[in-house]
């Protein structure tokens, strides 16, 4: 085991060290799929924070990154990728067993996450600026700068990757990030800080934090030495961080989960909207901003819809992760009862259960694979993220009536698109409102696609070079030639 995790205790990687959380704190961390206890993260509190953001400004000053040369940044970059998948399989199990999720979508985790450093590590050198025309007694050009110190709330269902797509492109840019880890599974996060110190990165260039969200989170976005602020949760939550940011006025990304609905017109191919469906809203037992959480179908197909996203469902193979089944458990015990509590609202809504409906009956958070039939497009579970393994089956008759319902919501993360008439496919497409929208295959892209939400889904974008500009600022230098 590497050298972070000694006697069942994680340490916080702390500009460049490992260290003990304040005054001896520590976090528990289980297993959502037998309850068993994982290890104990040390849990970094007000001082820990303040070491952080010291040194964080140290580095930034003295341009460990920003005047870094960007060809070396990005070859720096490119060591960081190639330590992460280095670190994989290794990675991989602590992160099974501390979030729930397959052994194999744990280690893509991890190859995502060295995804984006080579992505972002190609580009580092192309952050380029333009030249304004203003006449012979003028030059005018722009370029691009960092925000200085980066703070970055990192949310539990996708860690290891939700990290690297927010932490690439700030180092790709010059900035200086504090990361703050999940308190539910932070021990493979904690491995992103293996890879950084291997890579031998720039003391107090970056940091990475574990604490509770309402003391560490709360006191890292209020502090006025942060320059911007990234967050990737839950609406309530990044209203409150919005707040803080307002106080300050600092920049901020907001990725706020959302609602999406698939539209499965009647010349649908039934095959791939099931195979979509299962990645879609059972990946990862559906704690997933993205998910599959609506399907509107066309009333002509909607029971044969209905029929085999039922017995696919109840088809899947249920299991710890380790053991690479379908079907995985929610990450806590607190999960697992919000999505039951919401499951059973939806029914006394009127919505049919069509497969699950409750939790399984065995050791761990199991929620079964639940499909609701015949659900109002107004009922509290057609309108708020469940975050769990339960999608809604609603139909419709017209194209503007399966817009408006996919467009009814607060959210607009993504949406999608099933029909073999690609002239319906881009015209819905352009009229969804959504960051992102998947035709034919769900969750199609990657890490080059911009991705991001309108509404209550947040705003800005990650991924792709669309990212890059998130991390920088514009500064326009005018000179006048007449002297």
């Amino acid at each position: 085991m590497t050298t972070f995790l000694n006697d069942g205790l994680a340490r916080n990687f702390l500009a460049g060290s490992w260290v003990e959380g304040d005054k001896g704190a520590s976090i528990a961390v289980e297993d959502p799929g037998n309850q068993d206890h994982v290890a104990d993260c040390a849990q970094a509190r007000e001082e820990s924070l303040a070491q952080a953001l010291e040194a964080a400004r140290a580095s930034f000053e003295r341009g460990d990154l920003a005047d870094m040369k960007p060809a070396e940044r990005g070859r720096l970059m490119i060591r960081i990728a190639q330590e992460i998948r280095n670190l994989a399989d290794e990675g991989a199990k602590l992160l099974c067993r501390e979030s729930g999720k397959t052994l194999d979508a744990a280690r893509d985790e991890f190859i995502e996450a060295a995804q984006y450093f080579e992505y972002y590590g190609g580009v580092a050198d192309k952050i380029e600026g333009k030249s304004i025309p203003l006449g012979p007694d003028y030059a005018d050009f722009t370029v691009f700068e960092p925000y200085g110190v980066s703070a970055q709330i990192v949310p539990w269902n996708f860690p290891v990757s939700i990290a690297g797509r927010s932490l690439a492109p700030s180092m790709a840019a010059g900035n200086s990030t504090i990361i703050k880890s999940p308190e539910l599974d932070p021990l493979a996060l904690a491995m992103l800080g293996v890879a950084l110190e291997r890579a031998e990165v720039p003391t107090g260039a970056v940091s990475i934090l574990n604490g509770i969200g309402s003391d560490l989170g709360a006191k890292l976005v209020a502090s006025s030495q942060v320059d911007q602020i990234v967050f990737t949760g839950s609406v309530p939550t990044g209203q409150h961080i919005l707040r803080s940011a307002g106080d300050n006025v600092v920049p901020s990304l907001m990725e706020l989960g959302g609602k999406s609905a698939a539209v499965a017109f009647d010349d649908a191919d039934m095959d791939t909207l099931m195979s979509s469906l299962k990645s879609g809203i059972f990946y990862n037992a559906g704690q997933v901003c993205s998910a599959m959480a609506r399907v509107l179908v066309h009333r002509s197909i909607y029971d044969q819809a209905v029929e085999r996203a039922a017995a696919l469902a109840n088809g899947l193979s249920v299991g710890h992760g380790l053991e690479n089944p379908d079907h995985t458990p929610v990450v806590s015990s607190l999960q697992l009862q919000r999505v039951e509590e919401i499951t059973s609202t939806a029914r006394q809504d009127g919505a049919r259960v069509a497969a699950g409906g409750a939790r399984l009956d065995r050791e761990g958070y199991f929620m079964a694979p639940t499909i609701l039939a015949d659900v109002d497009p107004a009922s509290r579970i057609a309108q708020e993220e469940v975050f769990g393994p339960v999608t809604c089956f609603t139909p419709f008759d017209t194209e503007e009536e399966a817009v408006a319902m996919a467009n009814g919501t607060e959210f607009g993360l993504v949406a999608g698109v099933f029909t073999r008439d690609l002239a319906r496919a881009h015209r819905v497409a352009r009229k969804l409102r959504a960051g992102q929208v998947f035709v034919n295959e769900w969750f199609a892209g990657g890490v080059s696609t911009p991705f991001g939400g309108v509404g209550k889904s947040g705003f800005g974008r990650e991924k792709g070079l669309e990212a890059l500009y998130n991390y920088v600022r514009t500064k326009n230098i005018a000179i006048s030639l007449k002297v």
